[in-house]
């Protein structure tokens, strides 16, 4: 029996060893909050019942600061808490918790408020600019919830916009509620040179670049990528203009006074003479030019360098180039 007791009051010491171990309180490197105030549990392990007694004003949402160890042992101390192990700690680095919310989501949001509504289309192709920059806005941690539109007032001729939001379950949003001003409008994809261009010179698919612009910047007539590479500027591009259709042209092939051969050509004939183009043209082009031999100016299909081609349904062309009496006999071949 005396064996017994002595066995059950050295099991009861060591487990009060034991429990001073454990319950010794320690002084935490780093501390993470998600409300506005620091409770003793946050800075201390093993604080027990004072572990959630609010001690400091937490710092602002989504920012970090620092507490002297002075400043928490004065804390403490009302508290009866000591023999802290401070672990050779100066202080300890405080951050509350936050949803940090960008600048795009917010006009992400400012777009889809005004999509499909006051003659807007799709989101996508809304650009929204605000009159003050919005990097990065803080909220409660714990709050999930898309932003509300509590007020909306837009010009739709000018884009100018008045949007005010509400976030469900933020107390800081029910302080102070997100109001925004700016402009939107309306963009289209197009097509913008990467480089400058000269009078004549052909459009590469390294010189251009897709971007959005605003519809009433653009017009009606841009051109899409694939309509552009292989045709000539009219006259000088800037770098980072919009390619619109009255900006280009087909390349040249013919030049104006330049000298060309005229095919006339029939099944098991073809006829050729010499002529002068009185009029620049591109493939494809219907130019007119001087038969230099009959002194008569035709229509023809520019079909490439220096080349044309008169219809031979045309009466009028077939005799401009058929050979007279006075004209040298033309080259043919059958």
């Amino acid at each position: 029996m005396i064996r017994i007791i002595i066995a059950l009051t050295m099991l009861i010491a060591l487990g009060r060893e034991a429990s001073s171990e454990v319950a010794a309180p320690r002084l935490k490197e780093l501390a993470t909050v998600s409300s506005e105030f620091v409770r003793i549990g946050d800075l201390v392990e093993n604080a027990g019942a004072a572990a959630d007694i609010p001690v400091f004003r937490a710092p602002d949402l989504g920012h970090t600061g620092t507490v002297p160890i002075s400043r928490i042992a004065g804390a403490l101390r009302p508290h009866d808490i000591t023999g802290i192990d401070t672990g050779g700690l100066t202080e300890v680095v405080v951050t509350r918790l936050s949803r940090a919310i960008t600048g795009k989501e917010i006009t992400d949001r400012v777009a889809r408020a005004f999509a499909g509504q006051f003659g807007f289309s799709e989101a996508q192709n809304l650009s929204v600019i605000l009159d003050r920059d919005i990097r990065i806005l803080h909220v409660e941690a714990t709050v999930t919830a898309d932003f509300a539109v509590s007020r909306i007032n837009v010009e739709p001729r000018t884009g100018r916009f008045d949007i005010s939001f509400d976030l469900p379950g933020s107390a800081v949003a029910r302080r102070k509620p997100l109001r925004l001003t700016g402009t939107v409008s309306e963009t289209v994809e197009t097509t913008t040179l990467a480089r400058a261009v000269r009078p004549g010179e052909i459009i590469k698919a390294s010189d251009i670049q897709v971007e959005r612009r605003p519809k009433a910047e653009v017009g009606s007539d841009a051109l899409g990528a694939e309509r552009v590479v292989g045709l000539t500027a009219k006259h000088p591009l800037r770098s980072g203009q919009a390619l619109r259709l009255i900006d280009l042209m087909k390349p040249q092939v013919v030049q104006r006074n330049e000298a060309v051969t005229i095919i006339f050509e029939v099944p098991g004939i073809m006829l050729t003479v010499r002529g002068k183009a009185l009029e620049a043209g591109a493939m494809g082009d219907v130019v007119s030019v001087l038969n230099t031999q009959s002194n008569r100016t035709i229509q023809a299909t520019v079909t490439g360098p220096g080349r044309v081609v008169i219809a031979a349904t045309t009466p009028i062309v077939a005799a401009a180039v058929a050979p007279s009496l006075d004209d040298p006999a033309p080259s043919h071949t059958q």
